[in-house]
């Protein structure tokens, strides 16, 4: 990433949620008692990797858009950062969850900063990804989730395509790929099954899922860049 060329990198993650009977008593008793709703307290013991702070991340995907180039930093014995074949040109880096995180603002954190690109960023990777860090101890190299009504900076897909906040509905990564006629990043997995999925060992099967994923974000934000991101402040010129 040299040069003083400012990047665009698409980013996404996957995270394993600590085993239920793992949490302490305390903590379980809290998640149960402020869930409202039967169906989703019933739920909860699946649903620990959406919780900040309750889940490790195993693999951070990353695109940039510029050079069509992805980059996936998966959990495993350490390695330096070789070709990775599952998806076309990519390169792949092994490590610890530390050694991932550190990476990540490595990469996010050169300067000029790369303008961020994700879908639920906001909402849920940027948050998860700066928690887990300063749990850790990793020192953030940047804000992940700056001002909402300026996409220069993070560029939050789903945001723009609520209109940040003035539609109600929310729709998939996929279904957006559809309409616009970008090939959809399902796979042998989708988000729903990364934890079936890491409990058996698929951790490349996970990563292969993630990196299609910020792909497909990446081809998504091209489609919108002449047209509709334009429109929001901090937007491409068109």
């Amino acid at each position: 990433m040299a040069g003083s060329q400012r990047l665009t990198v698409v980013f996404d993650i996957e995270v394993a949620g600590f085993p239920w009977e793992e949490v302490d008593e305390i903590t379980r008793g809290y998640l149960l008692e402020r869930e409202k709703d039967p169906s989703r307290r019933e739920a909860l013991p699946e649903r620990t990797a959406r919780m900040p702070g309750l889940g490790k991340v195993i693999a951070i995907g990353l695109w940039i858009v510029e050079h069509e180039r992805g980059f996936i930093l998966l959990e495993g014995d350490s390695a330096a950062e070789q070709t990775w074949e599952k998806v076309p040109n990519s390169k792949i880096f092994r490590g610890d969850e530390t050694a991932l995180l550190q990476k990540f603002w490595d990469i996010v954190g050169f300067k000029p900063y790369p303008r961020l690109v994700t879908y639920n960023g906001r909402g849920y990777d940027g948050p998860i990804l700066t928690i887990r860090s300063a749990q850790l101890g990793v020192k953030p190299s940047r804000n992940l989730v700056p001002y909402r009504y300026d996409i220069g900076d993070h560029c939050d897909l789903q945001d723009v395509l609520c209109f940040q906040g003035a539609t109600r509905d929310r729709y998939s990564l996929d279904y957006w790929c559809r309409r616009f006629d970008v090939d959809s990043p399902k796979g042998s997995i989708d988000g729903s099954q990364v934890a079936r999925a890491y409990r058996d060992g698929r951790i490349e099967d996970i990563g292969e899922y993630c990196l299609r994923d910020v792909r497909a974000t990446g081809q998504l934000y091209e489609r919108l860049g002449p047209t509709l991101l334009p429109l929001f402040k901090g937007g491409p010129a068109g």
